[in-house]
């Protein structure tokens, strides 16, 4: 494994330079505005532990603010305005994240810590094209009409959709410029309008957003930006009875708690949540194509992923060389600062979640299992954690039932494929998983036993507009992208006529 040193910020461009320089407000009905309460916390580089810059801090006064504001903004002009309108400005919101794909990559590496490359190369492109796909279903909602089935001809019947009014989006840390688009971008296309609250640990991107959506040409109103903390501003919103939707992404522990909160005014709930995702591989696998997917499944974006592949299960014949496969991948990952164009693995996300991560490791050698690979933090400076391969790992162990959020895989043999539906299924979990076999009846038949909402056949965590995307079980409620995702923002409503 090649470990470096945190570089400080000259790799940053001007433009993000600039933008850090501002001052970091609310964004309320249109305008940029500090927190009624005057309140400010920092957001910290995770590769070095040190206060990139203060941001405001959101409060209830400040949501209630936001709500009334995007409240007039549906009702006086994004509700009634043409779908192609509406679609405007979405398209020119997704030309500019394109226009500022760097100084956005830089910005999403240094909150976050995940290598600049990756941002570059997948978060900022796959946000722009979520705005833009959407922008083209504003125009493409849809009833039906209906035959009765006990009257006679002299009724015409159709159902007609309409958006929900004021939702919210609640993000997570770990993507949060894309998770930012998943909540927005359907929700304006359904003619709904937005509040934003990204996680505390991540502002950045989240209040560069804003700018650019000002610059878009949205109406004021239509999108507020509030920075500020789950516990204070995201409860604020979940328990508000002028939001009519929250969506959100996130541990499902905090799922359970806004699922709580909803119940208050009945606001409709999509919920994206954790998981402990299964990656099968059979031994008449490609070895050469599932090793290197099986590995990254678990250490791409240091395994803070909802639907990493932290279990692994290899069929007895290759199981030896599957392991020896990941082991060297570990061993020769790059960890560094995001910043760092050579950095394949970045730090955790912060001091809590770095102890979180080491502490199941260590947990996991008490109860009998063996590191084969790496299985300790990384220095002094910053969070780093090496990619840690566990093996000897037993389903009552903590480190295979419960969800990590880090670089570990816990791995493990079976001889009779028979048993893999149940063993792949023996979690609380159900999010996605992966399977990797040139039989493709066995394939199909293992697909429909999984209980995950995604299912990935000789790849993983493939991604795509037009794919619907959320879990089963604990792993939450709803489908987020394609037209499921647009859909979960609107109301659909049964319109009888007599003729």
């Amino acid at each position: 494994m090649n470990v470096m040193t945190p570089i400080s910020d000259e790799r940053l461009s001007a433009a993000a330079k600039t933008f850090l320089e501002r001052p970091k407000q609310l964004f309320i009905g249109g305008r940029f505005v500090d927190a009624a309460e005057g309140k400010r916390f920092a957001t910290e580089d995770p590769a070095t532990g040190a206060t990139i810059t203060e941001v405001a801090e959101a409060g209830a006064a400040d949501v209630d603010a936001a709500v009334q504001a995007a409240r007039r903004a549906f009702e006086d002009t994004w509700r009634d305005m043409a779908p192609a309108g509406r679609a405007g400005p979405m398209f020119k919101l997704a030309d500019l994240v394109g226009q500022h794909l760097e100084e956005l990559a830089e910005l999403e590496a240094l909150d976050t810590g995940k290598p600049v490359a990756m941002a570059r190369a997948l978060d900022i492109p796959f946000a722009a094209e979520i705005y833009r796909y959407y922008a083209g279903w504003a125009t493409k909602l849809e009833g039906r009409s209906y035959n009765l089935a006990l009257q006679g001809d002299p009724y015409h019947c159709y159902t007609a959709r309409q958006p929900l009014g004021v939702a919210a989006g609640i993000i997570p840390w770990n993507y949060p410029f894309a998770q930012a688009s998943f909540k927005i971008a359907p929700a304006l296309a359904a003619g709904c309008t937005v509040l934003l609250k990204p996680a505390e640990q991540t502002p950045l991107t989240a209040l560069r957003l804003a700018e650019l959506v000002a610059e878009a040409g949205f109406p004021d109103g239509v999108v507020n930006v509030l920075t500020g903390f789950g516990e204070t501003a995201g409860a604020a919103i979940t328990a508000h009875d002028g939001v009519d939707k929250v969506s959100f992404t996130g541990s499902t522990e905090v799922g359970k708690i806004i699922a709580r909160a909803a119940t208050g005014n009945l606001k409709r709930v999509t919920l994206e949540l954790g998981g402990k995702s299964p990656n099968i591989i059979f031994a008449d696998a490609d070895l050469d194509q599932a090793i290197p997917a099986a590995a990254m499944a678990i250490f791409g974006n240091t395994g803070q992923v909802c639907n990493a592949g932290s279990r692994l299960y290899v069929e007895k014949p290759v199981f030896d060389k599957v392991m020896a496969g990941i082991e060297e991948i570990a061993r020769s990952l790059k960890v560094g600062p995001g910043l760092d164009p050579d950095t394949e693995i970045g730090p955790l996300m912060s001091r809590d979640q770095l102890e979180r991560v080491t502490s199941y490791v260590a947990k996991g050698r008490e109860d009998g299992a063996e590191v084969a690979v790496g299985g300790s933090a990384i220095g002094e400076t910053g969070y780093f954690m090496q990619p840690t391969v566990l093996t000897g790992t037993r389903p009552d162990m903590a480190v295979h039932r419960e969800e990590i959020f880090g670089p570990v895989l816990c791995a493990m043999s079976f001889d009779d494929p028979d048993d893999i539906p149940a063993v792949a299924n023996d979690t609380r979990f159900g999010l996605a998983a992966s399977i990797w076999t040139r039989d493709l009846s066995r394939a199909h038949r293992l697909a429909r036993s999984i209980n995950a909402g995604a299912i990935w056949i000789n790849c993983f965590g493939v991604f795509d507009p037009n794919l619907p995307f959320g879990g089963m079980r604990e792993s939450g409620w709803g489908r987020e992208m394609a037209r499921e995702g647009v859909e979960a923002f609107t109301e659909e409503k049964a319109v009888t006529i007599r003729l």
